[in-house]
């Protein structure tokens, strides 16, 4: 079954990068081949909602989200006929798109006022299907609908410890609203937002928490300033940061969000704003296939 399984390994991380940080990284990038990382989890309750129905999945995204790389193969998985309504305009490719398409996902591109109009009316989804049907399951961008929390929540219990910093990378705030919620508020949780004008995301965190049901919990703080120029950006400083942490930890990274996140972390640390014996776990939330975008490719 698709969201059994054993729980991912916490690895304790040694690298120069990090001198004298007890540092360890949650690699839910290993959860799943495909459905990786906090996808992995953010769809698991949205989708054991329809098992055994006939339901149509929709979603939003961009040509290398991993959310909708993630939704078709478990929608593939679980036998779900699934739609993606992509920013941008007939003809754009990536591999990202060939890869959703051959598992059977129906692709429709949107232009971007009427993206932006998705994210204010969610409702708006059905004036892109040819033919919609009445048994659809909307999820919004990134997934991040209310019920996803339920499924980050859990992480937390598979912790060895409960350190005194979670760090996470944020791009619509469900991630780390989901961690505050199995928290309970206890710890901290240290948001870095992989995405420029962040600050938005306390909004999205506290209407998340509070539509899902949990109290609204405030022991994070959200970081801006080290989205690298925006979302999808990776400047050399970044991929070299990236490729550094692989080599020294066999742990890959790709440069949208953990790779965004570790620097931070790096920086952090080294600027002494965590305590000299602070542990700190690090959430590796996978979307490794979004490398492919980004990181030269060897001939």
């Amino acid at each position: 079954m698709l969201f059994t399984g054993p729980a991912s390994p916490c690895q304790q991380v040694c690298s120069q990068l990090f001198p004298g940080l007890d540092l360890w990284v949650k690699r839910d990038d290993l959860l799943h081949p495909q459905v990786s990382g906090n996808k992995f989890r953010k769809l698991k309750y949205p989708l054991l909602g329809l098992q055994g129905q006939r339901s149509h999945v929709v979603s939003m995204g961009g040509i290398w989200s991993n959310h909708i790389h993630a939704l078709a193969h478990a929608a593939h998985a679980l036998g779900l006929p699934a739609t993606a309504l992509i920013r941008g305009a007939n003809g754009m490719h990536s591999a990202m798109l060939d890869d959703v398409k051959a598992l059977g996902m129906q692709v429709h591109f949107v232009n971007r006022d009427a993206y932006r109009q998705l994210r204010l009316d969610e409702s708006a989804w059905r004036s892109h299907l040819d033919s919609p049907v009445a048994d659809t399951l909307w999820l919004p961008e990134g997934g991040s609908a209310p019920q996803a929390l339920q499924g980050v929540a859990e992480l937390i219990a598979e912790l060895p410890f409960l350190p005194d910093y979670l760090v996470v990378a944020c791009g619509t705030g469900a991630t780390l609203a989901g961690l505050l919620a199995g928290l309970q508020g206890r710890s901290k949780v240290l948001g870095i937002a992989a995405i420029s004008q962040g600050d938005y995301l306390r909004a999205e965190i506290s209407r998340l928490l509070t539509q899902a049901g949990y109290p609204d919990h405030q022991n994070y703080e959200l970081l801006t300033e080290f989205h690298h120029g925006g979302y999808g950006k990776a400047p050399p400083e970044l991929q070299a940061f990236c490729q550094q942490f692989q080599q020294e930890t066999e742990i890959a990274l790709e440069p949208v969000y953990t790779g965004k996140m570790l620097f931070a972390l790096r920086q952090l640390w080294h600027d002494g704003c965590l305590a000299q014996n602070a542990r700190v776990i690090a959430i590796h939330t996978g979307g490794l296939q979004g490398a492919r975008g980004f990181v030269p490719r060897s001939s």
